[in-house]
């Protein structure tokens, strides 16, 4: 559950504009960052044009590739596909104990005094013993092991691990291996084919099946770049005059709030969470925050603006379809579990300013013009745009 919610999180606040993988830094304030914010002063209630002046918005030039599968694509992934399902009954090593070097898919759980901890399981882990990649102890006491054996590790944590809780700590991790990888993999056959796939009965159907699934990808990464180049130069060509008070001062709340929420998942003080998944102190923290707070007001004024100019639906009822949305893209049961998820994390309010801002972004990718991409277009994507990012620092 902790995982899930923490990728909604991530989601509906756009942890990247913190990370430096979202916004465009014009060295005014004016980044172009697509997170979420809290809730914003209403229109009625604003005299906008003091704040934000919206450019051309329709028919705006946005970049994209086009869609190819590659060959060699293909391959890999069917072979990935086939690596990663070897068993007893189609390939797998399951008749000898795990050696040094082996690659082996295990599941395990971490536990200290008897209470598991954040970050200490996993399902279907592949690891390559020698490697180095766990604690001491983990990798060796594998070894010996026969395949659809339970073992359990009395190991100890370095003293210098980078989690308070677990430095120095005596914990005992529970795992189960569940095959060696085998190195010399078999023919890829039909009765392979039939254990994996719930519609293909050959190795061709399977390959075309594979392929279907690359183009369907491919597609899906298309429109997300023509959606996030055509949003970048409706930015791009809006001017923040200056950012109302309220908003701002929320939306850095709002941001510094998930962001500690976040560490509280990892048992982390805030400090150690900065710098162990943020490389950065405190200080860089909270300027990175002012700037990505004011990346989003200037977003949500956008898109309310255009919503009001544009007519664009955002009905209760459309609303409630971009909800269905997240809820079965996070893996929750309905929109009301999607909801209850985000009010434990103190995060609730954000949830129709994600979908307005998301139904928006969808608006000016339906109706942008795509050209085809080139070796400058990521940094000139929106070719149509005025360049107009200019923005005062007052606020009011």
């Amino acid at each position: 559950m902790k995982k899930k919610t923490l990728g909604l999180l991530a989601a509906v606040l756009s942890v990247c504009m913190l990370a430096g993988c979202g916004a465009k830094d014009t060295g005014d304030g004016t980044g172009t960052s697509t997170g979420t914010g809290t809730e914003s002063t209403a229109l009625k209630d604003m005299d906008v044009d003091k704040y934000v002046t919206l450019g051309e918005y329709k028919g705006l030039a946005a970049s994209v590739d086009t869609v190819e599968v590659d060959e060699d694509e293909w391959d890999t992934l069917v072979n990935n596909v086939y690596y990663g399902n070897i068993t007893a009954e189609n390939g797998g090593i399951m008749d000898r104990a795990v050696e040094t070097g082996d690659t082996v898919n295990i599941d395990y759980e971490g536990k200290k005094d008897d209470v598991a901890f954040d970050g200490g399981t996993a399902q279907g882990y592949d690891l390559t013993i020698g490697s180095g990649s766990f604690i001491a102890g983990f990798e060796d006491g594998l070894i010996g092991v026969m395949p659809g054996e339970t073992v359990d590790l009395d190991l100890t944590f370095p003293e210098n691990y980078g989690n308070e809780d677990l430095a120095g700590q005596a914990v005992v991790f529970t795992v189960t291996l569940k095959g060696i990888s085998q190195t010399d993999v078999p023919e890829l056959t039909d009765e392979f084919v039939q254990s994996v796939s719930d519609t293909s009965k050959t190795v061709e159907e399977y390959k075309k099946e594979i392929k279907k699934s690359l183009k369907k990808t491919s597609k899906e990464n298309r429109q997300n770049t023509i959606k996030e180049n055509a949003w970048k130069a409706v930015l791009e060509n809006t001017t923040m005059n200056k950012y109302p008070k309220k908003d701002l001062m929320n939306m850095i709340s709002s941001i510094k709030t998930q962001y500690k929420n976040m560490a509280s998942y990892y048992n982390l003080d805030f400090a150690d969470f900065l710098k162990q998944y943020m490389n950065m102190d405190e200080e860089t923290f909270n300027s990175k925050a002012i700037q990505a707070a004011k990346d989003q007001v200037k977003a949500n004024l956008a898109a309310d603006l255009i919503i009001e100019k544009a007519k664009i639906d955002v009905s209760d009822k459309t609303l409630e379809k971009k909800y269905k949305e997240y809820a079965k893209a996070y893996g929750y049961e309905d929109v009301d579990a999607l909801k209850k998820a985000l009010e434990d994390a103190g995060n609730l309010e954000n949830l129709e300013k994600t979908a307005r801002l998301d139904i928006v972004e969808d608006w000016v990718a339906d109706n942008c013009k795509q050209v085809k991409s080139t070796s400058s277009d990521s940094s000139e994507s929106g070719s149509n745009s005025t360049g107009s990012t200019g923005s005062t620092e007052s606020t009011k």
